[in-house]
């Protein structure tokens, strides 16, 4: 049962990430791919509600079933807003990396119900939950950014297709960014704060975690603006990748 809710998500995402690429050509393909989006998105509601149900414990302990919660929660930051046909850039950036995530998740065992009974089940939903929810957001940050720096190239060239596509201004586009990180710096908190409390050592994954807190507060206390903002953000991006790869390296362990 697990397996026919995991390829349909999978399609689902894969078939947004072709329509969000063709949309760059052919906009009319952008209402194709915010349908994906949201079929992809339910139907891995499904699969995560099945695992809770089939789990005897928290089913997303381990790196392949934290790669699949945070492909959840990273698709659905993005349907916060990118039903909008403005933001339909933003899901190029999206949705080939939920595509990709959740195929590698499955490929870990991301997929299956056993969960860890090692350690205290709410523990695992306030550290693990908001750590992801807030490496969710920050990823959806970096997208932002990096439409942003996509955009200024643009209007530098002048670029005709580019009012074709209907991308968000500019200012839009900065504030937005500024706006998700000040979602996920507290989350990311939170997260941090259940971990410590609960005596968590620092292995990869932690001291990783500290250097994206780290990164965005400095953000959140300096405010940059442009494209300095932009780079931040990617460069966070790429923090939260090794983080993720840090968990892989801890579980290995």
């Amino acid at each position: 049962m697990v397996e026919l809710l995991f390829w349909p998500a999978v399609l689902a995402y894969g078939e947004a990430a072709v329509a969000y690429a063709g949309n760059v050509r052919y906009p009319g393909l952008g209402r194709l791919a915010i349908w994906g989006v949201r079929i992809g998105w339910l139907v891995q509601t499904c699969l995560l509600i099945l695992q809770a149900e089939r789990a005897e414990a928290f089913p997303w302990d381990t790196w392949a079933g934290s790669l699949n919660l945070f492909v959840w929660l990273m698709v659905g930051g993005y349907l916060i807003w990118g039903c909008k046909p403005r933001y339909r850039l933003l899901g190029l950036a999206v949705m080939p990396v939920a595509a990709v995530f959740l195929v590698a998740s499955y490929l870990g065992g991301g997929t299956d119900t056993a969960g860890s009974r090692d350690v205290s089940t709410v523990f695992l939903v306030l550290h693990v939950g908001f750590v992801l929810a807030a490496f969710a957001a920050l990823s959806l940050a970096a997208a932002l950014g990096g439409l942003y720096l996509w955009e200024e190239r643009a209007l530098k060239l002048r670029r005709p297709g580019l009012l074709r596509l209907r991308a968000p201004s500019l200012l839009t586009l900065e504030q937005l960014g500024l706006r998700t990180v000040f979602v996920a710096l507290p989350l990311l908190t939170l997260g941090m704060v259940a971990g410590f409390v609960h005596g968590a050592s620092l292995d990869p994954q932690i001291i990783l975690t500290l250097a994206v807190w780290a990164l965005f507060a400095a953000f959140v206390v300096v405010r940059p603006r442009g494209r300095r903002a932009a780079y931040l953000e990617l460069a966070g991006f790429v923090l939260v990748l090794a983080a993720l790869l840090g968990l892989l390296v801890t579980h290995l362990s």
